[in-house]
Protein backbone atom coordinates (compact mmCIF):
# COMPACT_ATOMS: atom_id res chain seq x y z
CA UNK A 1 0.00 0.00 0.00
CA UNK A 2 1.46 2.88 -1.52
CA UNK A 3 1.09 6.73 1.25
CA UNK A 4 -0.37 9.05 -0.19
CA UNK A 5 2.56 11.22 -2.15
CA UNK A 6 2.65 13.04 -5.35
CA UNK A 7 3.56 9.99 -7.78
CA UNK A 8 -0.16 8.80 -5.98
CA UNK A 9 -1.95 11.71 -6.66
CA UNK A 10 -0.67 12.07 -10.23
CA UNK A 11 -2.10 8.43 -10.24
CA UNK A 12 -5.20 9.16 -9.74
CA UNK A 13 -5.29 12.05 -11.61
CA UNK A 14 -4.05 9.98 -14.65
CA UNK A 15 -7.08 7.41 -14.05
CA UNK A 16 -9.67 10.21 -13.94
CA UNK A 17 -8.37 12.00 -17.39
CA UNK A 18 -8.79 8.33 -18.77
CA UNK A 19 -11.64 7.94 -17.69
CA UNK A 20 -12.84 11.33 -18.89
CA UNK A 21 -11.64 10.41 -22.49
CA UNK A 22 -13.84 7.42 -23.37
CA UNK A 23 -16.98 9.54 -22.05
CA UNK A 24 -17.24 7.39 -18.96
CA UNK A 25 -18.15 10.48 -16.93
CA UNK A 26 -20.90 12.50 -17.62
CA UNK A 27 -20.65 16.44 -16.65
CA UNK A 28 -22.31 16.41 -13.74
CA UNK A 29 -19.80 14.04 -12.53
CA UNK A 30 -16.78 15.02 -13.94
CA UNK A 31 -16.43 18.24 -11.40
CA UNK A 32 -16.03 15.22 -8.61
CA UNK A 33 -12.53 15.62 -7.13
CA UNK A 34 -10.36 12.23 -7.46
CA UNK A 35 -8.19 12.12 -4.57
CA UNK A 36 -6.59 9.65 -2.70
CA UNK A 37 -8.17 9.54 0.92
CA UNK A 38 -6.67 10.36 3.69
CA UNK A 39 -5.21 7.65 6.05
CA UNK A 40 -6.67 6.67 8.83
CA UNK A 41 -6.58 3.38 11.68
CA UNK A 42 -8.65 0.64 10.85
CA UNK A 43 -8.18 -3.24 12.00
CA UNK A 44 -6.68 -5.23 9.35
CA UNK A 45 -6.73 -9.19 9.02
CA UNK A 46 -4.50 -10.93 12.29
CA UNK A 47 -4.55 -7.96 14.90
CA UNK A 48 -3.30 -4.59 15.10
CA UNK A 49 -4.08 -1.65 12.97
CA UNK A 50 -2.96 -0.33 9.48
CA UNK A 51 -2.20 3.95 9.55
CA UNK A 52 -3.15 3.87 5.75
CA UNK A 53 -5.54 1.25 4.90
CA UNK A 54 -7.19 2.33 1.80
CA UNK A 55 -6.47 1.90 -1.79
CA UNK A 56 -4.92 4.91 -3.68
CA UNK A 57 -5.65 3.75 -6.75
CA UNK A 58 -8.60 1.93 -7.76
CA UNK A 59 -7.32 -1.63 -10.21
CA UNK A 60 -10.55 -2.84 -12.47
CA UNK A 61 -11.19 -3.74 -16.06
CA UNK A 62 -12.38 -1.02 -18.51
CA UNK A 63 -16.08 -1.32 -18.36
CA UNK A 64 -17.57 -3.39 -20.97
CA UNK A 65 -20.96 -4.76 -21.28
CA UNK A 66 -19.68 -8.35 -19.99
CA UNK A 67 -19.98 -8.67 -16.11
CA UNK A 68 -16.43 -8.92 -14.24
CA UNK A 69 -14.72 -11.41 -12.99
CA UNK A 70 -14.53 -10.92 -8.97
CA UNK A 71 -12.68 -12.20 -6.04
CA UNK A 72 -15.71 -11.67 -3.94
CA UNK A 73 -17.57 -15.02 -1.98
CA UNK A 74 -21.12 -13.14 -3.04
CA UNK A 75 -21.78 -10.05 -5.18
CA UNK A 76 -25.24 -8.31 -6.20
CA UNK A 77 -25.72 -5.61 -8.39
CA UNK A 78 -29.17 -3.62 -8.43
CA UNK A 79 -30.90 -0.64 -9.56
CA UNK A 80 -31.01 1.50 -6.31
CA UNK A 81 -34.48 3.06 -7.55
CA UNK A 82 -36.29 0.02 -8.24
CA UNK A 83 -34.64 -3.14 -7.30
CA UNK A 84 -33.93 -4.57 -10.50
CA UNK A 85 -31.05 -7.14 -10.27
CA UNK A 86 -28.21 -6.56 -12.86
CA UNK A 87 -25.88 -9.20 -11.60
CA UNK A 88 -25.59 -12.02 -9.00
CA UNK A 89 -23.16 -13.75 -7.88
CA UNK A 90 -24.48 -16.59 -5.11
CA UNK A 91 -26.60 -13.66 -3.75
CA UNK A 92 -28.52 -15.38 -1.46
CA UNK A 93 -25.69 -17.24 0.26
CA UNK A 94 -25.85 -16.75 4.03
CA UNK A 95 -22.82 -14.64 4.75
CA UNK A 96 -20.83 -12.83 8.02
CA UNK A 97 -21.33 -9.31 7.45
CA UNK A 98 -19.38 -7.32 9.72
CA UNK A 99 -20.24 -3.69 9.98
CA UNK A 100 -22.55 -3.71 7.07
CA UNK A 101 -24.77 -4.98 9.78
CA UNK A 102 -25.15 -1.02 10.81
CA UNK A 103 -27.64 0.17 7.93
CA UNK A 104 -29.63 -2.05 9.50
CA UNK A 105 -29.06 -0.58 12.95
CA UNK A 106 -29.19 3.29 11.58
CA UNK A 107 -32.54 1.77 9.52
CA UNK A 108 -34.45 1.13 12.43
CA UNK A 109 -32.95 4.26 14.65
CA UNK A 110 -34.37 6.48 12.21
CA UNK A 111 -38.04 4.89 11.66
CA UNK A 112 -38.38 5.01 15.95
CA UNK A 113 -36.36 8.58 16.58
CA UNK A 114 -35.97 12.01 15.83
CA UNK A 115 -32.65 13.38 14.77
CA UNK A 116 -32.63 15.75 17.67
CA UNK A 117 -33.73 13.11 19.94
CA UNK A 118 -30.86 13.28 22.93
CA UNK A 119 -29.39 9.99 24.08
CA UNK A 120 -27.80 9.14 27.49
CA UNK A 121 -24.83 7.21 27.04
CA UNK A 122 -25.06 4.20 29.41
CA UNK A 123 -21.66 2.79 31.11
CA UNK A 124 -22.04 -0.59 29.17
CA UNK A 125 -22.07 1.68 26.02
CA UNK A 126 -19.29 3.82 27.06
CA UNK A 127 -15.93 3.15 25.62
CA UNK A 128 -13.93 4.97 27.86
CA UNK A 129 -11.17 5.02 24.81
CA UNK A 130 -9.67 8.02 22.40
CA UNK A 131 -11.88 8.72 19.28
CA UNK A 132 -10.33 6.34 15.86
CA UNK A 133 -10.42 2.90 15.88
CA UNK A 134 -14.39 2.23 15.21
CA UNK A 135 -15.23 4.00 17.94
CA UNK A 136 -16.45 7.76 19.14
CA UNK A 137 -14.85 7.48 22.66
CA UNK A 138 -18.25 8.28 24.38
CA UNK A 139 -18.32 8.91 28.09
CA UNK A 140 -20.67 7.27 30.59
CA UNK A 141 -23.75 10.02 31.02
CA UNK A 142 -22.59 11.89 28.06
CA UNK A 143 -25.31 13.07 25.96
CA UNK A 144 -25.34 13.28 22.61
CA UNK A 145 -27.91 13.95 19.47
CA UNK A 146 -29.88 10.82 17.38
CA UNK A 147 -28.13 12.47 14.60
CA UNK A 148 -24.43 13.22 15.92
CA UNK A 149 -24.77 9.24 16.57
CA UNK A 150 -25.74 8.29 13.42
CA UNK A 151 -23.11 10.23 11.86
CA UNK A 152 -20.56 8.35 14.11
CA UNK A 153 -21.72 4.99 13.44
CA UNK A 154 -21.86 5.17 9.33
CA UNK A 155 -18.51 7.61 8.68
CA UNK A 156 -16.47 5.92 11.69
CA UNK A 157 -18.12 2.58 11.93
CA UNK A 158 -18.52 3.79 16.18
CA UNK A 159 -19.55 0.41 18.06
CA UNK A 160 -20.29 2.73 21.19
CA UNK A 161 -22.48 4.67 19.06
CA UNK A 162 -24.31 1.28 18.07
CA UNK A 163 -24.78 0.07 21.37
CA UNK A 164 -25.74 3.43 22.60
CA UNK A 165 -28.53 3.62 19.79
CA UNK A 166 -29.35 0.60 20.13
CA UNK A 167 -30.28 1.10 24.08
CA UNK A 168 -31.80 4.39 23.77
CA UNK A 169 -34.79 3.13 21.06
CA UNK A 170 -34.62 -0.96 22.42
CA UNK A 171 -34.38 -0.80 26.25
CA UNK A 172 -31.84 -3.21 26.17
CA UNK A 173 -29.23 -4.04 23.35
CA UNK A 174 -31.22 -7.76 23.37
CA UNK A 175 -34.62 -6.21 22.84
CA UNK A 176 -33.08 -3.69 19.93
CA UNK A 177 -31.78 -7.21 18.12
CA UNK A 178 -34.95 -7.98 18.32
CA UNK A 179 -36.91 -5.30 16.77
CA UNK A 180 -33.82 -5.48 14.39
CA UNK A 181 -34.83 -9.13 13.06
CA UNK A 182 -38.50 -8.48 13.25
CA UNK A 183 -38.34 -5.21 10.72
CA UNK A 184 -35.74 -7.17 8.48
CA UNK A 185 -38.41 -9.86 8.10
CA UNK A 186 -41.02 -7.38 7.04
CA UNK A 187 -38.30 -5.72 4.79
CA UNK A 188 -38.46 -9.32 2.68
CA UNK A 189 -34.88 -10.18 3.85
CA UNK A 190 -36.04 -14.03 4.03
CA UNK A 191 -31.77 -14.82 4.42
CA UNK A 192 -30.92 -12.45 7.53
CA UNK A 193 -30.54 -12.66 11.46
CA UNK A 194 -28.99 -10.49 13.26
CA UNK A 195 -27.49 -10.91 16.68
CA UNK A 196 -26.00 -7.36 17.78
CA UNK A 197 -26.68 -3.71 16.69
CA UNK A 198 -22.74 -3.55 15.17
CA UNK A 199 -21.69 -6.93 14.16
CA UNK A 200 -18.87 -7.52 15.68
CA UNK A 201 -20.26 -10.87 17.07
CA UNK A 202 -20.28 -12.63 13.71
CA UNK A 203 -22.76 -15.11 14.79
CA UNK A 204 -25.40 -12.97 12.70
CA UNK A 205 -25.68 -13.45 8.95
CA UNK A 206 -27.48 -11.95 6.23
CA UNK A 207 -26.71 -12.10 2.51
CA UNK A 208 -25.88 -9.84 -0.75
CA UNK A 209 -29.59 -9.62 -1.73
CA UNK A 210 -30.92 -8.77 1.86
CA UNK A 211 -28.65 -6.34 2.16
CA UNK A 212 -29.74 -4.41 -0.94
CA UNK A 213 -32.91 -4.93 0.30
CA UNK A 214 -32.22 -2.85 3.69
CA UNK A 215 -30.40 -0.47 1.60
CA UNK A 216 -32.97 0.77 -0.39
CA UNK A 217 -35.11 0.77 2.25
CA UNK A 218 -33.00 2.96 4.07
CA UNK A 219 -32.59 5.21 1.13
CA UNK A 220 -36.55 5.91 1.59
CA UNK A 221 -36.06 7.92 4.36
CA UNK A 222 -35.13 11.21 5.15
CA UNK A 223 -31.29 12.35 5.72
CA UNK A 224 -29.64 8.46 5.04
CA UNK A 225 -28.76 9.18 1.89
CA UNK A 226 -26.90 12.59 3.14
CA UNK A 227 -25.29 10.69 5.62
CA UNK A 228 -24.05 7.72 3.70
CA UNK A 229 -22.65 10.41 1.23
CA UNK A 230 -20.76 12.23 3.86
CA UNK A 231 -16.61 12.26 3.77
CA UNK A 232 -16.00 14.05 7.46
CA UNK A 233 -17.89 15.18 10.17
CA UNK A 234 -17.50 16.94 13.20
CA UNK A 235 -19.36 16.11 16.25
CA UNK A 236 -19.02 18.01 19.58
CA UNK A 237 -16.99 16.43 22.61
CA UNK A 238 -18.43 16.95 26.27
CA UNK A 239 -15.49 19.43 26.67
CA UNK A 240 -12.44 20.26 24.60
CA UNK A 241 -11.87 19.70 20.78
CA UNK A 242 -14.69 18.55 18.54
CA UNK A 243 -14.40 14.62 17.54
CA UNK A 244 -13.80 14.25 13.54
CA UNK A 245 -14.96 11.55 12.06
CA UNK A 246 -14.07 10.73 8.52
CA UNK A 247 -15.78 7.99 6.21
CA UNK A 248 -14.63 4.26 5.69
CA UNK A 249 -15.55 4.28 1.98
CA UNK A 250 -12.90 4.91 -0.37
CA UNK A 251 -15.00 5.07 -2.80
CA UNK A 252 -16.02 8.47 -1.94
CA UNK A 253 -12.88 9.80 -2.81
CA UNK A 254 -12.03 7.15 -5.81
CA UNK A 255 -14.78 6.62 -7.91
CA UNK A 256 -16.47 9.22 -9.77
CA UNK A 257 -20.08 9.79 -8.22
CA UNK A 258 -20.21 7.23 -5.50
CA UNK A 259 -22.68 8.26 -3.25
CA UNK A 260 -22.58 5.69 -0.20
CA UNK A 261 -22.70 3.31 1.81
CA UNK A 262 -20.99 1.80 4.33
CA UNK A 263 -17.69 -1.08 4.82
CA UNK A 264 -17.29 -3.66 7.17
CA UNK A 265 -14.41 -6.18 8.58
CA UNK A 266 -14.14 -8.92 10.36
CA UNK A 267 -12.01 -12.48 10.28
CA UNK A 268 -15.26 -14.42 9.32
CA UNK A 269 -16.97 -12.09 6.97
CA UNK A 270 -13.88 -10.92 5.45
CA UNK A 271 -13.68 -7.36 3.99
CA UNK A 272 -17.42 -6.13 2.69
CA UNK A 273 -19.16 -3.42 1.23
CA UNK A 274 -22.30 -1.91 0.18
CA UNK A 275 -21.77 0.91 -2.38
CA UNK A 276 -23.79 2.98 -4.25
CA UNK A 277 -23.19 5.74 -7.12
CA UNK A 278 -24.90 8.02 -9.21
CA UNK A 279 -24.71 8.59 -12.94
CA UNK A 280 -26.66 10.85 -15.09
CA UNK A 281 -30.71 9.03 -14.37
CA UNK A 282 -29.41 5.71 -13.39
CA UNK A 283 -28.40 4.91 -9.55
CA UNK A 284 -26.39 1.70 -8.56
CA UNK A 285 -25.94 -0.30 -5.63
CA UNK A 286 -23.47 -3.01 -5.31
CA UNK A 287 -22.99 -5.39 -2.87
CA UNK A 288 -19.36 -6.68 -1.99
CA UNK A 289 -19.16 -9.71 0.33
CA UNK A 290 -16.09 -12.09 1.74
CA UNK A 291 -13.28 -10.41 -0.23
CA UNK A 292 -9.56 -11.69 0.49
CA UNK A 293 -8.36 -8.32 0.48
CA UNK A 294 -9.93 -4.49 -0.59
CA UNK A 295 -13.43 -4.61 -1.56
CA UNK A 296 -13.26 -1.04 -3.15
CA UNK A 297 -12.26 -2.86 -6.30
CA UNK A 298 -14.82 -5.66 -7.31
CA UNK A 299 -17.02 -2.54 -6.12
CA UNK A 300 -16.12 -0.27 -8.38
CA UNK A 301 -15.79 -2.88 -11.44
CA UNK A 302 -19.38 -3.57 -10.69
CA UNK A 303 -20.65 -0.02 -10.78
CA UNK A 304 -18.70 0.34 -14.26
CA UNK A 305 -20.04 -2.48 -15.33
CA UNK A 306 -23.90 -1.03 -14.64
CA UNK A 307 -23.13 2.09 -16.14
CA UNK A 308 -21.71 0.94 -19.56
CA UNK A 309 -23.74 -2.15 -20.07
CA UNK A 310 -27.27 -0.81 -19.16
CA UNK A 311 -29.08 2.21 -20.21
CA UNK A 312 -32.66 3.55 -18.44
CA UNK A 313 -35.61 3.16 -20.69
CA UNK A 314 -38.95 3.80 -20.80
CA UNK A 315 -40.98 0.24 -22.34
CA UNK A 316 -44.41 0.91 -21.97
CA UNK A 317 -46.89 3.62 -21.48
CA UNK A 318 -50.03 3.46 -19.04
CA UNK A 319 -52.77 3.76 -21.59
CA UNK A 320 -51.23 2.43 -24.28
CA UNK A 321 -52.32 0.85 -27.54
CA UNK A 322 -52.12 -2.53 -27.42
CA UNK A 323 -54.33 -3.98 -30.24
CA UNK A 324 -57.07 -6.44 -29.36
CA UNK A 325 -57.42 -9.80 -28.16
CA UNK A 326 -59.75 -12.39 -28.41
CA UNK A 327 -62.55 -13.21 -25.74
CA UNK A 328 -65.38 -15.57 -26.19
CA UNK A 329 -64.62 -15.50 -29.94
CA UNK A 330 -64.75 -11.87 -29.90
CA UNK A 331 -62.01 -8.84 -30.54
CA UNK A 332 -61.46 -6.75 -27.68
CA UNK A 333 -59.22 -3.75 -27.91
CA UNK A 334 -56.73 -3.72 -24.81
CA UNK A 335 -54.29 -1.50 -23.46
CA UNK A 336 -51.71 -1.04 -20.92
CA UNK A 337 -52.74 -0.67 -17.17
CA UNK A 338 -49.48 0.76 -16.11
CA UNK A 339 -46.35 2.20 -16.91
CA UNK A 340 -42.59 0.33 -16.67
CA UNK A 341 -39.36 2.30 -16.85
CA UNK A 342 -36.46 -0.07 -16.47
CA UNK A 343 -32.63 -0.50 -17.19
CA UNK A 344 -32.44 -2.64 -20.37
CA UNK A 345 -28.90 -4.08 -21.77
CA UNK A 346 -27.33 -1.70 -24.41
CA UNK A 347 -28.88 -2.31 -27.96
CA UNK A 348 -31.08 -5.21 -26.68
CA UNK A 349 -34.55 -5.25 -27.65
CA UNK A 350 -37.33 -5.52 -25.34
CA UNK A 351 -40.34 -8.32 -25.79
CA UNK A 352 -43.68 -7.70 -25.01
CA UNK A 353 -45.89 -10.89 -24.00
CA UNK A 354 -49.80 -10.35 -23.67
CA UNK A 355 -51.66 -12.88 -21.54
CA UNK A 356 -55.44 -12.75 -20.75
CA UNK A 357 -56.73 -14.60 -17.88
CA UNK A 358 -58.28 -17.96 -18.31
CA UNK A 359 -61.40 -16.62 -16.43
CA UNK A 360 -62.28 -13.72 -18.19
CA UNK A 361 -65.59 -13.79 -20.36
CA UNK A 362 -67.33 -11.95 -22.64
CA UNK A 363 -68.24 -8.86 -22.82
CA UNK A 364 -65.84 -7.74 -19.90
CA UNK A 365 -65.86 -4.08 -18.19
CA UNK A 366 -64.20 -1.09 -19.56
CA UNK A 367 -61.33 -0.28 -17.86
CA UNK A 368 -61.32 -3.98 -16.43
CA UNK A 369 -58.14 -5.97 -15.35
CA UNK A 370 -58.16 -8.84 -17.45
CA UNK A 371 -54.84 -10.22 -17.61
CA UNK A 372 -51.10 -9.14 -17.57
CA UNK A 373 -48.31 -7.47 -19.80
CA UNK A 374 -44.61 -9.07 -19.92
CA UNK A 375 -41.69 -7.22 -21.02
CA UNK A 376 -38.35 -8.92 -21.20
CA UNK A 377 -35.11 -9.45 -22.15
CA UNK A 378 -33.80 -12.97 -23.03
CA UNK A 379 -33.78 -14.69 -20.23
CA UNK A 380 -34.82 -12.05 -17.92
CA UNK A 381 -38.18 -10.58 -16.55
CA UNK A 382 -38.05 -6.59 -16.11
CA UNK A 383 -41.48 -5.68 -15.70
CA UNK A 384 -45.17 -6.32 -15.33
CA UNK A 385 -48.53 -4.16 -16.10
CA UNK A 386 -51.49 -5.15 -15.84
CA UNK A 387 -54.01 -5.61 -19.22
CA UNK A 388 -56.89 -3.51 -19.12
CA UNK A 389 -59.73 -3.38 -21.61
CA UNK A 390 -59.64 0.00 -23.92
CA UNK A 391 -63.68 -0.37 -24.89
CA UNK A 392 -66.12 -3.16 -25.34
CA UNK A 393 -67.57 -3.35 -29.27
CA UNK A 394 -70.87 -3.27 -29.36
CA UNK A 395 -73.47 -6.36 -30.24
CA UNK A 396 -73.06 -8.42 -33.70
CA UNK A 397 -74.88 -6.66 -36.70
CA UNK A 398 -78.23 -8.54 -37.61
CA UNK A 399 -78.16 -11.34 -39.78
CA UNK A 400 -78.04 -11.48 -43.63
CA UNK A 401 -81.62 -11.82 -44.77
CA UNK A 402 -82.20 -15.14 -46.35
CA UNK A 403 -83.51 -16.20 -49.54
CA UNK A 404 -87.33 -14.50 -50.48
CA UNK A 405 -89.37 -17.58 -49.33
CA UNK A 406 -87.88 -17.95 -46.00
CA UNK A 407 -88.73 -13.93 -45.35
CA UNK A 408 -92.32 -14.36 -47.13
CA UNK A 409 -92.51 -17.59 -44.33
CA UNK A 410 -91.72 -14.88 -41.71
CA UNK A 411 -93.56 -11.97 -42.43
CA UNK A 412 -96.89 -14.66 -42.64
CA UNK A 413 -96.32 -15.53 -39.00
CA UNK A 414 -95.57 -12.55 -37.73
CA UNK A 415 -99.08 -11.49 -39.19
CA UNK A 416 -100.69 -13.89 -37.31
CA UNK A 417 -99.28 -13.10 -34.28
CA UNK A 418 -100.61 -10.00 -34.78
CA UNK A 419 -103.93 -11.08 -35.19
CA UNK A 420 -103.96 -13.36 -32.37
CA UNK A 421 -102.74 -10.32 -30.47
CA UNK A 422 -105.20 -8.16 -31.53
CA UNK A 423 -108.52 -10.57 -30.75
CA UNK A 424 -107.45 -11.56 -27.49
CA UNK A 425 -107.13 -8.11 -26.45
CA UNK A 426 -110.35 -6.64 -27.59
Amino acid sequence: MRSPNGASVRTVAAIAAALLATSLLPSLVAAQSLEPPPPTPVPVPGGGTSPSPFPQELRTPPPAPEPPELRAGSAVLVDLDTGQVLFALDPGEKRAVASLTKIMTAYLVMTRTRPTDVVTVSPNAASGRPVGISGLGLLAEERISVQQLLYALMLQSANDAAVALAEHVGGTVEGFVEEMNAVASELGASRTSFASPNGLDDSGYSSARDLARITRAAYGLPGFAGIAATRFHRIPAPEGDPRIVQNRNALLWLYPGAIGVKTGFTSAAGFCIVATADRGNVRLLAVVLGEPGEPFSDAAALLNYGFAAFERRPLIVEGEDLGTVQIDGREVPVASGGSVEALVPVGEGVERSIEVGPEVRFPPRRGAAIGTVTLSVPGTTIGQVPLVVGRVPGPPPPAEPGPWWRRAAIAVIEAGASLIRALFSS
